[in-house]
Order: C-alpha cells, then structure tokens, then sequence
C-alpha cells in the first residue's frame, strides 16, 4: 500500500479512517474485529480520537511546527533542546492526561517520547550499523510527520520464568528470529503485553529490566512495523467495557485501552524498520543510553500527577457528600493522597530543574527523580484505591443502575439514596464513579496495572540499586566514623 503524503497532526476523523482501511488483525472472545471503530468493547478507540481532536483545541501548548514538512505536528515528537522546551512537553503531556484522569496509561505520546529517545540517540544505535541509526531518524520523522500512533510490546511469554528465552522447551514461544535475507528478517513466536492494539504501528523493542544473554542473540533486536503486516495478530483480553452507559460505567465506558497478546506468525521485517539486531549488549543499554526510558519516565510521571489529581477530588467529593470530613481516620487519609500528590509533583520539578543536555545535544530531565517516582508510585496507587475503598464502604456496593433511575422505584430510590450533602440523583452517579475506580473490572485493572507499569517492583527496585551510585553518602558515614574514632571525646 502506497504511503500517502505526510499532513501533520491529525484529527480524530482521520484516525478511525486509516483504522477501518488498515485494521489490525484483532481478535476478541473468539471473533476477528473487523471493523475496530465500531466493534463492541473497543470504545477507547473513539476516546483515542477525541484526544486527536483535542490535540488542536490548545495548538500553541500541543504541537510544534515539524522541521521538515512545515505543517504542525505533535509536540510528543519534539527533540527538546532547553530547559523551556522540556517544560512544554509536560504542558503538553499533561492536556492529554488530565483529560482521561491518566487512566489511559499508553496514550500516544508515550510511545512517542520512547521513539523521539531513540531517534536523538541515533548515533548509539549506528556504532554497531550505520544503517540502524539512519533507521531511526528516518522512523521518527515517519511517525511523526504523519502523526501515527503506536503500541508496543516488550515481554515474552510466562512460561517458564526460570530461563531466559533461548532455553525454552519451545524455542519460538517467544518471538524470535527464524530467518534473515537481504531484505530483512523474518519473526516467529510470542510477545506480551500489548497496550491499546487499536495503533497504527507496534514496536517490538528488547524489555527495559529482562535483560538478554548472549544465547538469547535470536532474541535480541528492535523493530517497528505496522500493525496490519501479514502474519501479525493481536489476541485481546477479555474487555472490561460492557457497553453500558456512561451513567452506569463512568469509566470503563470510555477508557477501555485494551491489552492484547502478540503472535508473529513468520512475519518479516525490512531492514529499513530494525534499529538493533542480535547485538545483546546494546540492546540490553539502548534504553538508557538512547535516553528513550527518561522519556517514557517523564511522560508516566506526568499521568501519574494527572491520575492522582483525580483521586484527590474524588476523595474530597465522597467525603463532601456523606459528611465525614470531622473524622480524623478521613483527615489522614485524605492529607496521604494530597502527600503523594505533591511527592510526584516534585519529583517532576526535580527532574526538570536537573534536566541537563546529553550527549546528542537534546535537553535530557534528571534520571534519579524519576526513577525514584516510577518506583514509588506502583506502591502509592494500590493503598490510594484502598482508601477510596476505605471511604465509600457499603455505598460502594449497591448503587442503582441509570434504570433503577427511571424505573418504577424511582421515589424510593430517591429517599433511600440521598447523602448528607447531595440529592440521590447526584449522589449515585459519584458513588458509581467511585465504584467503577475502585471495584469495578476497570478499576481492579487499573490496580494490576499500575503495579507493574515498568515491570515486576522487585526486579526493579534491584536495578535501582545497582544503577545508583551510593559512595558519596557511604564516605561521609566513614568520615564520621573516623572523626570519632581518632576525636577521643564527645562533641
């Protein structure tokens, strides 16, 4: 298919045109979606497109002019070069989150930033092939000049956890490279998770914290294609959307981003579209070096903040409403969602205040804040849910539907379902929303997934150490020591 004319950033109704020209090949509950626009269990398609159309609702705080066709284009693309920079991209970042309550947590612009790392640190890429580098410039520029949007995908199947992929009784369980010709490479196998399958592209890059061997070589590579390449199939869970109405799932009616397992069923791969290849090594580093992990960290942090904005208000509302603000179990609950609110925003501020320009000339936030946030928070969410739990209690379970509402009940449903505060008309509805935060399958997700956003906690609470140097810290406890060794007397 031909590759149509670079426009900029696109609208909404130019996303679910190339979605129904270029479907994925997706499958749900046993059925191929043949039409993702329109299919049931996919509304975070129409979101997706809203927040497109969105994108040119504040033009001056979300897109950029493109250095090469001109025309706008999403500011999530752009190669920051100041510190002034940097803090626009989390304007920008921060549109899109606070709209969706950071509860669509692989929204375009993270992907984006992953690949505007990769394309900075291009060079990285090159010392191994010329041609890898050259790749990833050329890629961004793509993506970007056409505004497309991407998953990805990282993990190999949990088979067993034990060994890496090479030394599985299956060697193509996961996806792994069956053959190369001059023209490209040929894939077979499995990868998960991926993230709102409803993109126009994937990107199959190495993982972040598993880190490769060098048996794993076959294994080893990095690769962006689209999403309706033969052979390429996307195996979606079970949705969490019930299509009912907004009334009834506030949430789960709008944000369903869906995760899929990917299949490559002999898939090939132009050599145009790899960026590394069986190199263990810098496929194990390319994250960090590249600076694609500090950009994919900045972008979470700020949908963290967006996302616990949200709970804060919530909290505040159902407190409001039922009158229990006097409470100091409530006060202190309330006050621990406001401190981790202000801890993330001031890891933000940290990162950005400590930016520095590396190596490749682009204007790189502060790897240690947010590598701290991207630890803590996968911890701070999960007790965050347990106190909107905590506070909504038994009126959390049995909340009327929007046809009890309208049904023969309707009177007693009002008497019975009033607050403190709030008519039972205005109290149900946030009451479902709390619901549909904190028990729903939506919101019991959500929990899922923020707990292992960058991975298992574990795994990377040990890269955290083992990447932090301490010996600063260390030699100031030693220097003490030694002053009170050799003092003689207490100070």
């Amino acid at each position: 298919m031909a590759t149509p004319a670079p426009t900029g950033a696109r609208r909404g109704a130019q996303v679910l045109a190339r979605l129904r020209e270029r479907p994925p090949e997706l499958w749900h509950r046993g059925e191929r979606i043949v039409d993702p626009t329109t299919a049931p269990g996919l509304n975070g398609v129409r979101t997706l497109a809203r927040l497109y159309d969105l994108q040119w609702s504040d033009p001056a705080v979300t897109l950029f002019d493109s250095p090469a066709i001109g025309a706008k284009v999403g500011r999530s693309f752009q190669l920051p070069r100041t510190g002034e920079e940097l803090r626009a991209l989390s304007r920008s970042m921060a549109h899109w989150a606070g709209t969706t309550f950071g509860m669509m947590g692989r929204l375009p612009d993270y992907i984006n930033r992953s690949l505007s790392g990769y394309a900075a640190g291009a060079a990285y890429l090159g010392e191994a092939d010329a041609r890898f580098g050259d790749n990833a410039r050329a890629y961004h520029a793509y993506i970007r000049d056409h505004d497309l949007c991407l998953t990805h995908t990282l993990s190999s199947p949990q088979a067993n956890r034990s060994v890496h992929a090479a030394l599985q009784a299956d060697p193509f369980l996961a996806a792994k490279v069956k053959d190369e010709t001059d023209a490209g490479i040929v894939i077979r196998g499995c990868r998960m998770l991926a993230t709102l399958p409803v993109s126009d592209e994937i990107m199959v890059f190495p993982s972040t914290f598993l880190k490769n061997t060098e048996e794993d070589q076959r294994y080893a590579y990095a690769v962006c294609i689209p999403s309706d390449t033969p052979g390429l199939k996307f195996l979606c869970r079970e949705s969490v959307d019930h299509q009912r109405s907004h009334f009834d799932h506030p949430l789960g009616s709008r944000f369903e981003e869906m995760d899929a397992v990917v299949v490559f069923d002999d898939v090939f791969v132009p050599w145009e579209r790899v960026f590394l290849y069986r190199d263990v090594p810098r496929c194990n580093a390319a994250y960090h070096r590249t600076g694609a992990l500090a950009n994919m960290a900045h972008q979470v942090l700020v949908k963290n903040i967006a996302k616990t904005e949200y709970l804060l208000g919530l909290a505040s509302l159902l407190i409001d409403a039922i009158a229990i603000e006097p409470f100091q179990h409530v006060q202190e609950k309330l006050a621990e969602i406001w401190v981790n609110l202000e801890t993330m925003r001031s890891f933000l501020v940290a990162a950005e205040a400590e930016a520095a320009v590396d190596e490749y000339g682009v204007m790189r936030p502060a790897w240690a804040p947010l590598d701290a946030a991207r630890n803590l928070y996968p911890r701070l969410y999960p007790r965050m849910i347990e106190i909107i739990q905590q506070l909504g209690a038994g009126g959390l379970v049995a909340m009327p539907t929007e046809a009890d509402l309208a049904g023969p009940m309707t009177e007693e449903i009002k008497r019975y379902f009033q607050a403190a505060r709030l008519e039972a008309v205005d109290r149900i509805p946030l009451f479902r929303l709390a619901w549909d935060t904190a028990i729903s399958a939506f919101g019991t997700r959500q929990v899922l997934y923020e707990r292992y956003f960058f991975g298992d906690p574990v795994r990377m609470a040990g890269a955290l150490v083992t990447s932090h140097d301490r010996t600063r810290y260390m030699d100031r406890v030693r220097a003490f020591l030694h002053r009170a060794a050799t003092d003689g007397e207490v100070e």
